[in-house]
């Protein structure tokens, strides 16, 4: 696919997936999230990709959906809106689950739907200026398909004030919610020891890791949930990497997927 309204680059096992309608402020339509879609699958199947930034240029991250997409959506009927929520909600699932950390760089403005982008990263980072709102209420709508995302991220007491008030808030609310993890002056140069750190560790477990967080997250503390603990830790002890990496420690020598990164 050729993209037009992001970018994507692979360097030194990063993808660099950039919005790129700095014009519309990053807002996004039906084609840009087929083009996120299409990206976020490159990533997903490139075993040179093994962190995935997400970013955007301008201003502004994004102001969440394009006025003219929601406007064709209110003159379709309800079979085509469930098709179009459809394609959206498979964004944010695909970025959630994505087998490969994902870091969310946020500058300006980051308005509905772009706040669940955010939600879906395993780490976010925020400047000072930037800032957030749940906006959907105030023009007659739910933000319905990020709403799982968001509420896992802030929890239910905060999601219920913002998702009803509509308010915006700044980057240092973000943070205390749990919506960002830290507040920064430069978002790239922050971001660069998280990036090192996690292509410093084992690719295979990095990915167990993400799948374990995200198979046991808000389930009871019960046999079942000790069981997955249990059969994952196996899993990779067995595995190739997990034979590498206590090999390498005993033998007190770097892993080979260290060495393959230099």
């Amino acid at each position: 696919m050729t993209y037009t309204a992001i970018e994507l680059q692979i360097t030194n096992h990063v993808a660099w997936l950039t919005l790129n309608r700095p014009k519309v402020h990053n807002a996004f339509d039906d084609s840009m999230i087929a083009e996120l879609l299409d990206a976020l699958a490159h990533v997903r199947d490139n075993d040179a990709a093994r962190v995935l930034v997400l970013q955007s240029n301008g201003k502004n991250f994004s102001a969440g959906a394009d006025l003219g997409w929601m406007r064709s959506m209110a003159a379709k009927n309800y079979d085509e809106n469930i098709a179009d929520a459809g394609e959206l909600s498979r964004l944010m699932q695909e970025l959630d689950e994505l087998p490969k950390p994902t870091i969310a760089l946020v500058q300006g403005a980051a308005f509905g739907g772009a706040v669940g982008l955010a939600a879906c990263c395993d780490i976010a980072l925020a400047t000072p200026a930037s800032s957030f709102c749940l906006s959907e209420v105030k023009i007659g709508l739910i933000p319905a398909v990020i709403s799982p995302y968001v509420m896992r991220a802030i929890g239910t007491r905060h999601a219920r004030r913002y998702m009803l008030t509509a308010e915006r808030f700044d980057a240092e609310e973000a943070a205390r919610i749990g919506l960002v993890h830290n507040v920064v002056d430069n978002l790239q140069e922050a971001a660069t020891p998280l990036i090192e750190a996690l292509v410093g560790n084992s690719p295979a477990a990095v990915t167990a890791a993400k799948q374990l967080a995200l198979a046991i997250d808000q389930q009871p503390l019960n046999a079942s949930t000790r069981r997955i603990a249990i059969e994952r830790i196996a899993e990779i002890r067995v595995s190739a990497e997990g034979q590498e990496g206590l090999t390498a420690f005993l033998e007190k020598r770097a892993p080979n997927w260290k060495t393959s990164t230099k």
